[in-house]
């Protein structure tokens, strides 16, 4: 039987009038009021629905040569994590648990991270242009706590950022399944101000590791129960940037759980690592961020400048010239001067 894919459409979002252009359209109620403009299909429709209810949608990957570029990817991939892959009786969470922008040299997992179909979704779904940065190939779980990806990666304006997981053979309950809280996206995005510390030229074992307690305090607070994600081969995942999410525990070791996760930013954003960033005092850890697709580096932009060049405009025009706002405030001026050293 043939794999069967969704088919998103590809209308440009770019000539959508959007009155909120600083927040992704899945994270308000504009996306479904907006989607005969978008040109969204009722399977888009349906993904919509989800991300901005739940936080997350599950589709079947489309691409048709699927089946084989797991294959290959599985191929070329086994040999670098140190595991018996040929015993069925080995314990497959002896080695290493993840190779991290495989894309570099493999050529499959950069045609999955780079599928222009998911590419064009998430752009109308976000109503920015979506990029590929990175790509993490696991062939076991990760076991890893609960915990949101905006620590990690996020952005200014903040949330224009998801992952994609693809399931790369069928996920048996007891190899560690990926799990979920539907509903946590809508939950207080953590940083550093609001656990009470500082993050800025630190350094972390994990950078998620100090706000444990508040994402645990959440979930009790919440009466939150996480969901696991029982996959068919071929199928994928979209989380939002804020939902909580990580690796249930590994009871049978002999499994595997072969998958790839992709990490997407979209364009005219900046990009920073939150767990060492201090926001409200302008110290960013920003990132150079270059697509997977075409290798281009992404600068750090502010609607549509080069952040230096945002700054210095913006410092050049007179506060309060003619009555009208300069659309890049004074405490945003003075923040992104002390971030670039300036």
């Amino acid at each position: 039987m043939g794999r069967i894919v969704a088919t998103f459409a590809t209308t440009d979002e770019a000539g959508v009038s959007n009155p909120l252009p600083g927040l992704p359209l899945i994270e308000t109620p504009l996306l479904l009021a907006m989607a005969d403009e978008l040109g969204l299909s009722e399977e888009d429709r349906r993904v919509a629905r989800d991300l901005y209810e739940q936080g997350y949608a599950v589709f079947d990957f489309p691409d048709q040569q699927l089946d084989e570029r797991i294959e290959r990817i599985k191929a070329r991939l086994a040999p670098h994590y140190g595991i018996d892959f040929a015993d069925p009786e080995a314990d497959k969470t002896c080695g290493e648990r993840r190779i991290q922008d495989a894309w570099q040299t493999d050529p499959d997992v950069r045609a999955i991270a780079a599928n222009e179909a998911v590419t064009a979704l998430l752009g109308k779904l976000y109503g920015r242009q979506a990029f590929p940065f990175q790509t993490l190939n696991f062939p076991v779980g990760t076991q890893q706590d609960a915990h949101s990806d905006m620590v990690h990666f996020s952005s200014l304006p903040e949330k224009f950022m998801c992952g994609v997981w693809l399931a790369m053979e069928d996920i048996h309950p007891d190899a560690g399944p990926l799990f979920y809280y539907p509903g946590s996206h809508r939950w207080p995005v953590m940083s550093n101000a609001l656990i009470g510390r500082r993050g800025y030229e630190t350094q972390l074992a994990s950078a998620q590791d100090p706000y444990g307690e508040a994402w645990r305090a959440l979930c009790a607070a919440q009466g939150a129960q996480p969901q696991t994600f029982l996959a068919r081969k071929g199928q994928a995942l979209i989380w939002c940037a804020n939902l909580l999410h990580g690796g249930s525990a590994q009871n049978d070791p002999r499994l595997t759980r072969w998958s790839q996760v992709t990490h997407y930013y979209f364009e005219d954003c900046i990009y920073y690592t939150p767990a060492f960033s201090d926001e409200a005092l302008g110290k960013l850890q920003m990132r150079r961020i270059s697509s997977i697709a075409d290798g281009r580096l992404r600068p750090n932009l502010y609607q549509g400048q080069p952040a230096e060049e945002a700054l210095k405009s913006a410092s050049h025009d007179p506060a309060g010239s003619a009555g009208k706002p300069s659309g890049f405030g004074s405490k945003a001026r003075r923040a992104l001067r002390r971030t670039l050293g300036r």
